[in-house]
């Protein structure tokens, strides 16, 4: 990078750094340290909860996710919206008017201490594995711009963010959010420019989406109803609808954040927010990715992106089995390139050819896929998660890479910022102070948080520099997520929609949903987004029936 790319990046990073610790000043409370004394706005606390969804993972891997794969990814969200409107009318006034500072707070209430225990600490281990590979993504691009080690890029991105985060509390997290969330739509829309300007001459934005379209980039809907599949229409609008559900209704690190709005008005109005404004930013950024991929047909692709594999594989002594692929994929590149310029000019039969040379390609990079795999001995290894990057690096202008690496600070740092708090709002409230030490006074309280941010802070450091491994970390994130939100659902909607349900149901249902989970998922390779839908309905069906035998027992 340059040195204006540098000072861009270096400023943003104090800037940032120190508007989090100048907030801690409003923190000398508990209230305010994790619910900002619930005095927030509903338009910073909709920033917010986007900003805590929009993490690194986003700017890097679904922009992968979307090179490799197109547009079939947003739905995924298609049933956000549905959620979001459910969750405003049921479980937002519900909290906010219960007065609790978590969600499984309330669950003792309603049911007993051991339920609470266990959803918390269900909560705890997903957020803190997910709270990995969001800091996972960002490292991926430190590493490449830097050079660095990956163990290096993590904690030069993680520790600074649990700073702010021990001090600042929940105020510090949503203004920042505010502002990050500026910069990374900066990032997006400036990727965007350069990706349009970068076309050859001839080739217009609607010629380059005909491209794409050709081998079905642009495709966004999937009628086929098929439970095998990860992305179609009805996972994402049935298996989608229960993952928002139970992320936004169960999950403290989004409960957290409405929880701290003015009103419960303000509260609901904040959901409204994402709930129409993240398909289209969702579709934006998968935009980007399909962009990238018409505009690497024109322009000098690697056949590998991530640079590091290709060291692995001279130090193994496969060079020539490298060479021997990099050659039939130049040429099948050079015809790809060839066949897209004639299906710009609108000449006849191009489409075929530029379909067949377009398989060419994939198929020499699956080869070197493979290759890689062999080497390494790793066979989750993918470079997708380094498409990206390698764009930025490579082919924006100077200023503008300092934008888009600030704009992945951005992403990373809110984010991980938000999952921190969360996960140490949990850890004191229903660990701490409820097994521990049940009478402190606030200052007591105020010191255990900060120390509970920053292990959290060093834990998910250290399981990032091993998440970065497991493949497209879009997707490693959620499925982390479906092997438990739906089951965390299913005991919330016993909770409030089960009048008879107890506190033995809503336990062993709990633990059956799990491993239902986990058999369906196991032996019948379920797309993981079905695995929310099948934990809500064993633990709901599960819930009511041992709790109907247990009060007919006791009576």
């Amino acid at each position: 990078m340059s040195t204006l790319d540098w000072v861009i990046v270096a400023a943003y990073l104090v800037w940032i750094v120190w508007d989090g610790l100048r907030l801690s000043r409003r923190t000398n409370e508990v209230e305010g340290y994790f619910l900002a004394s619930r005095s927030l706005p509903w338009w910073a606390v909709g920033l917010s909860v986007m900003a805590t969804q929009l993490s690194a993972i986003t700017m890097t891997s679904t922009t992968g996710q979307g090179y490799a794969d197109g547009m079939r990814f947003v739905q995924f969200y298609l049933g956000l919206p549905i959620a979001m409107i459910i969750l405003s009318v049921t479980v937002v006034p519900f909290f906010w008017r219960a007065n609790v500072f978590t969600a499984y707070e309330y669950l003792e209430r309603r049911f007993d201490a051991k339920t609470r225990a266990l959803t918390a600490l269900l909560f705890l281990v997903s957020r803190g594995l997910s709270c990995s590979v969001i800091v996972a993504a960002p490292a991926v691009i430190l590493s490449i711009v830097l050079g660095w080690d990956l163990t290096a890029t993590v904690l030069a991105i993680g520790l600074p963010t649990a700073v702010y985060t021990m001090f600042g509390g929940v105020q510090a997290v949503t203004w920042t959010d505010v502002k990050q969330m500026g910069v990374i739509i900066a990032g997006i829309v400036a990727a965007v420019v350069v990706l349009i300007a970068g076309l050859p001459h001839g080739v217009s934005l609607t010629s380059a989406l005909h491209i794409a379209g050709a081998v079905g980039k642009t495709r966004a809907l999937d009628f086929t109803f098929d439970v095998h599949q990860d992305y179609t229409f009805w996972s994402g609008l049935i298996g989608g609808l229960f993952l928002a559900l139970s992320y936004f209704g169960c999950d403290q690190s989004q409960v957290q954040r409405y929880l701290t709005a003015r009103s419960v008005d303000e509260g609901r109005s904040s959901l409204f927010m994402s709930a129409f404004v993240k398909i289209p930013l969702q579709a934006l950024i998968l935009l980007t990715g399909v962009l990238m991929f018409v505009f690497f047909i024109f322009h000098a692709e690697p056949l590998l992106f991530d640079g590091r594999a290709l060291h692995e594989i001279q130090a193994s002594g496969r060079t020539a089995d490298y060479q021997a692929i990099d050659r039939d994929y130049e040429r099948a590149h050079d015809a790809r390139m060839t066949a897209a310029r004639a299906m710009a000019a609108g000449s006849d039969g191009a489409r075929d050819a530029f379909v067949a040379a377009d398989a060419a390609v994939h198929v020499a990079r699956a080869r070197a896929v493979a290759l890689v795999k062999d080497v390494e001995h790793d066979d989750t290894w993918t470079d997708v998660n380094y498409v990206f990057p390698s764009f930025v690096v490579e082919h924006m202008p100077i200023g503008l890479v300092g934008l888009i690496i600030a704009a992945i600070f951005a992403a990373a740092m809110s984010s991980i910022a938000a999952e921190l708090n969360s996960l140490a709002t949990t850890t004191v409230i229903d660990v701490y102070k409820r097994h521990i030490r049940a009478e402190a006074d606030d200052a007591h309280y105020l010191r255990v948080s900060k120390l509970a941010t920053g292990a959290w802070g060093v834990f998910v450091c250290l399981m990032a520099v091993y998440a970065v491994r497991l493949g497209s970390l879009i997707e490693v994130v959620n499925r982390y997520g479906s092997y438990f939100y739906g089951s965390l659902l299913g005991v919330f909607i016993l909770a409030l929609g089960t009048k008879k349900a107890n506190g033995h149901g809503a336990f062993f249902g709990l633990l059956a949903g799990m491993a239902a989970v986990g058999v369906v998922a196991v032996h019948w390779h379920v797309a993981y987004l079905w695995l929310n839908v099948v934990g809500a309905v064993v633990v709901t069906i599960v819930g009511a029936i041992i709790s109907r035998a247990t009060i007919s027992r006791a009576t």
